[in-house]
């Protein structure tokens, strides 16, 4: 028997891979690059039992679904923050207005430097 008769989809897919051929060399190029990289992947899934293909594919949704849990609680922890700076800013704001400029306590700590002579 010939191929064709064994795996009659097989003819009619190859038949419209030839039809959707790209015309430029550098399109034919990669169009048959992701052919063999199909087939190739085609022929490691032969090569694994059922079981292993059925578990593999199973490890990697719980994998997926486990990582989608943690970017939605870290984007969630990141709303929550920034919404908690965005109260203390207004609060600072608020109080800075109720505040006269010349009234406002003097600060102790910050970024100017103080040199201590000890002896």
């Amino acid at each position: 028997m010939s191929d064709e008769t064994q795996n009659p989809t097989s003819a009619a897919e190859d038949s419209s891979h030839e039809e959707s051929k790209p015309s430029t060399k550098m399109e034919q190029f990669f169009y048959h690059q992701r052919r063999a990289l199909e087939e190739t992947g085609k022929a490691l899934e032969a090569l694994l039992p059922p079981g292993f293909r059925e578990h593999g594919s199973e490890a990697l949704r719980e994998f997926g679904r486990g990582f989608r849990i943690l970017v939605d609680a870290t984007i969630d922890e990141l709303k929550r923050v920034s919404e908690r700076e965005a109260a203390e800013e207004a609060e600072r704001q608020a109080s800075a207005e109720e505040t006269p400029a010349e009234e406002a306590p003097k600060k102790t700590t910050g970024k100017a430097k103080v040199k201590v002579k000890v002896e």
